[in-house]
């Protein structure tokens, strides 16, 4: 077994080289955008990105671009949050964002925020509903 130097990221990764640092900078990879495209979607960290896959034609993805294939990989397996794509991709957030951008002008994705707690029914009212539900 070997030991990696510290501050390595695990085998595979593809955006760090140990030797030569990062292979893509950032703001390479974003075109220099810091902000998603002009849709008003916010994609903040609990956000949930999920494929649509009647957008998705058959080899058409492969004029994306590495990062956006990847994001698109990941989903196709599971809806993911945003911060989950960050941490899968090894990317940082923000450019997360612009490339969710990306895909999401493109008709790609869809977003799509979970239920907010204070709009989920109130737990006494639920209980209420299974005593009323035993009763019968």
């Amino acid at each position: 077994m070997t030991s990696q130097p510290p501050n390595t990221p695990p085998q595979g990764s593809h955006w760090y080289d140990a030797e030569a640092g990062p292979l893509v900078r950032p703001y390479a990879m974003t075109g220099g955008r810091t902000r998603p495209g002009p849709t008003s979607v916010r994609f903040d960290f609990i956000a949930l990105i999920d494929v649509d896959e009647g957008a998705l034609r058959h080899g058409e993805e492969t004029a994306l671009g590495p990062e956006h294939r990847s994001l698109i990989k990941l989903c196709r397996i599971e809806t993911q949050s945003v911060a989950e794509l960050a941490a899968e991709t090894d990317l940082p957030v923000g450019v997360i964002r612009v490339l969710l951008g990306d895909l999401l002008e493109l008709g790609y994705i869809t977003v799509r925020r979970p239920v907010p707690p204070a709009q989920l029914p109130d737990e006494k009212i639920l209980r209420e509903v299974i005593d009323g539900l035993r009763a019968l």
